[in-house]
């Protein structure tokens, strides 16, 4: 996630190989290359893979679910089987025959393994059987409100053709269904070209150059100078507040949307003087959101009071964005003991804490920092910076070696049922990236939204009325969608997540 960066105006553009510009060739930018293209494991840039390996449903906006390679599918009473109609006449890019048998052959690539235990469907797996050509079944151990969603995911869900892969089973080629087909795909540059054969709507071109570029700076000049179309997305080519800014004032289109995720703040539940809601609550209504979102976002972002943004179903009711408020946030420390002038005190111990960040993984994060340092200040809260790493990150942040530290919600089409279970539920260990506040008395709470197929809106509800009440986190922003085309691309929207990529509907003018 960005938040801002350098100026990127006086960029200079690489010595980049471009393809000549023409109509048929729509050229995207990469902050990195595509890299191992398998989708069963999790190796490259998620929106390329999604183009060229189609799922059985389609997660679209609002987290509405529609048919992919299935065009229908039931559920049995139970809510422990679903059986799925696949698509007539499909083929692989090789022409193998897309039937029940090659969905069979995914699934048991990675269905029940632990590696991809992190997928409820997964953890529950029971079987999975070709009923006929066209029928496949898939049931579990017990109801998980959750499948579909996860079956639409990116990987490791989507279909390789069962011909890709050598006689001991190992990958050798990205054969798919979708849109798209690989033509080359290196450190340099991935190049796609049209599936003629797709079952679904033919793109308008007949090919997408994905050129690597690592600067950011350096995207922004290229797509300045026509020597790419399209900029954006977060795992794409990111574009910064700042660098949309400069895009606009070159009469260069962008287009934003309310994004899926939220930045919020984090309070490490171990240290005692976080323990005091009150404490939490002081330091949560010390921060300016609005000016948060206003000079350090740009106004590309919205403020916020909730966990997660209304782009998402089951997101619960939306509560007022909290104004900065010194006199009650002094009021709060004073009820909770924490007085004096200056840095407040209690049983002589200082009011002091660590907020620990990385610039690597949100870049922008250490100017956030330093604003709520000063906001704090005022309030009599005393705060030290630390900065990470991305990699020391992982290790600090799971360890509890902190105060306070920023998280990011995980977005569609995860949550909310992600964002519950990595960062709340105490059960479950996600490994990397630690939790934002666990507790016996909201695991219940939290497995009965999971884990229950009725009245979900009314159990999420109690989830964040809960989360709310203690002031367990401080919901800060809700940042937007940043995406830039050239003047050449026309009919762009942003796709429904941050794992797909914008192919669709566009057509390519001179």
């Amino acid at each position: 996630m960005l938040i801002a960066a350098g100026a990127a105006g006086a960029a200079s553009i690489p010595e980049f190989a471009f393809a000549q510009v023409d109509n048929s060739t729509l050229r995207i930018a990469l902050l990195k290359p595509t890299g191992n293209l398998n989708p069963h494991i999790y190796r490259a840039i998620w929106g390329v893979q999604s183009i060229i390996f189609d799922p059985l449903v389609l997660y679209t906006d609002g987290g509405k679910i529609e048919p992919g390679l299935a065009e229908s599918w039931n559920v049995s009473e139970d809510r422990k089987s679903y059986t799925f109609k696949l698509r007539a006449g499909v083929t692989f890019h090789d022409g193998t025959p897309f039937d029940a048998e090659a969905v069979v052959w995914n699934f048991k690539r990675w269905i029940g393994k632990d590696e991809h235990s992190w997928l409820v469907t997964s953890a529950q797996y029971q079987d999975v059987v070709a009923e006929d050509a066209s029928t496949v079944k898939l049931s579990l151990k017990m109801p998980i409100p959750q499948v579909l969603s996860e079956l639409s995911l990116c990987r490791p869900v989507r279909f390789l053709s069962p011909t890709s892969t050598d006689a001991e089973g190992d990958y050798q080629a990205p054969i798919g269904t979708g849109p798209w087909k690989v033509l080359k795909n290196d450190d340099a540059r991935t190049i796609l070209e049209r599936n003629n054969s797709y079952w679904g709507p033919k793109p308008a071109f007949s090919r997408i150059e994905f050129v690597v570029i690592p600067d950011g700076n350096s995207r922004i000049a290229a797509l300045r100078a026509g020597e790419i179309d399209i900029c954006g997305g977060d795992y794409v080519s990111p574009i910064t507040p700042e660098q949309a800014l400069i895009l606009k004032s070159a009469n260069i289109p962008v287009i934003t949307n309310l994004g899926t995720n939220t930045f919020l703040l984090g309070f490490n539940q171990q240290r005692i003087k976080l323990q005091d809601a009150r404490v939490r609550e002081a330091i949560s209504l010390s921060i300016d959101r609005s000016a948060l979102a206003s000079v350090i976002y740009s106004d590309f972002a919205e403020p916020t009071a909730n966990l997660l943004p209304d782009t998402l179903p089951f997101a619960g009711k939306r509560l007022p964005v909290p104004v900065r408020d010194v006199e009650r946030a002094k009021a709060l420390l004073d009820n909770a003991g924490w007085a004096g002038d200056g840095v407040r005190e209690k049983d002589g111990e200082k009011l002091s804490l660590e907020l620990v960040l990385s610039e690597e993984a949100v870049q922008g994060s250490r100017a956030v920092g330093e604003v709520i340092q000063a906001q704090l200040g005022e309030v009599g809260i005393e705060i030290a910076i630390r900065s990470l790493d991305h990699a020391s990150r992982h290790g600090d942040i799971p360890q509890g070696l902190y105060d306070l530290t920023f998280f990011f919600t995980i977005g569609a089409p995860y949550d909310p049922h992600s964002t519950l279970t990595n960062y709340f539920l105490s059960t479950f260990y996600n490994g990397a990236d630690g939790k934002m506040y666990t507790s016996t008395e909201l695991d219940p709470l939290l497995l009965d939204a999971i884990e229950s197929s009725t009245d979900q809106q009314e159990k999420y509800q109690r989830v964040y009325d809960w989360i709310e009440e203690r002031k367990v986190i401080a919901p800060l922003l809700h940042p937007q969608r940043i995406w830039a085309f050239s003047n050449r691309v026309q009919g762009f929207k942003i796709p429904p997540t941050e794992y797909d990529m914008p192919y669709a509907g566009i057509t390519l003018s001179s």
